[in-house]
């Protein structure tokens, strides 16, 4: 059973109270072994509970272990385009270190958002976080996948789900848009290859 991350024996009374500056804080006796997670920031999104074998575990507010991640875009009859949502999700897998990531086309292509669902399930998650590969909000957003998310999540009774924002005007789309126009004009240029999205196309160039 899971309490707090304070060992038992000790209680606040135990503890001895110091002052710095204007904040008062507690001090913890020298021989009380602290977790890495009350040594931190109390400033951070972390809570430290204690296992039932004596040991700590740090919750985060973030994407933990048993948290199964579905990127979701429109769904293309054109496979091409759909591969593309693998190549990005095993690229975004990587880069974050999720273990439990999956693709889904919201319509006209395979894995659905139900398939996906499942997946995550099958895959030991106990919430499932829905990330639309969407660039701003609309019907698609508000009505349709969470309609379709709630419809998987349907034969799945107790695992609870969130649907996220779409990209929105993030800053960092400001950096992706510039660095696609630098390379479609140096590809024109003669000085770099076509990029994985107009590859084998010939669309990038000058009219």
């Amino acid at each position: 059973m899971e309490s707090s991350c304070i060992p038992t024996q000790f209680n606040v009374k135990s503890l001895a109270l110091r002052e710095s500056g204007r904040t008062p804080g507690w001090a913890f006796p020298g021989f009380i072994k602290l977790p890495e997670c009350l040594t931190k920031s109390r400033n951070l999104p972390t809570r430290c509970l204690a296992t039932s074998d004596g040991g700590f575990r740090q919750e985060t507010h973030g994407v933990g272990s048993r948290d199964g991640v579905i990127i979701v875009d429109h769904g293309s009859r054109r496979k091409e385009s759909n591969l593309m949502l693998n190549e990005f999700v095993s690229m975004f897998k990587e880069k974050t270190g999720y273990l439990i990531v999956e693709p889904a086309h919201m319509e006209l292509a395979e894995p659905s958002i139900r398939d996906a669902f499942g997946s995550c399930v099958q895959q030991g998650a106990i919430r499932v976080i829905v990330s639309p590969f969407f660039l701003f909000p609309g019907r698609h957003w508000h009505q349709d996948i969470p309609s379709l998310t709630a419809e998987a999540a349907k034969k799945h009774p107790g695992l609870s789900y969130i649907i996220t924002a779409p990209l929105g005007l993030h800053e960092l789309l400001l950096d992706v848009v510039n660095d696609r126009i630098k390379h479609c004009l140096s590809h024109v240029a003669g000085d770099a290859d076509e990029c994985s999205v107009c590859a084998g196309t010939g669309k990038c160039q000058i009219y």
